[in-house]
């Protein structure tokens, strides 16, 4: 019998989920096609602006 690891996949929808609201926020606030793109990239590494401003609040 196979064990399941399934802890790895809430992580997984709460990224997922957080992804897909970021670009929706930084696409709708776009003034340019370009900060649409830039937006999605951004989107991608939402987790390290968060981490950073955290930091940043706390150490600061």
């Amino acid at each position: 019998m196979s064990k399941h690891n399934y802890s790895n996949q809430s992580g997984n929808a709460v990224y997922g989920f957080g992804l897909i609201g970021a670009a929706i926020y930084y696409i709708s606030t776009a003034t340019t096609f370009w900060m649409g793109a830039l937006g999605i990239l951004k989107a991608i590494v939402w987790p390290a602006f968060l981490v950073y401003e955290i930091l940043k609040f706390l150490l600061g």
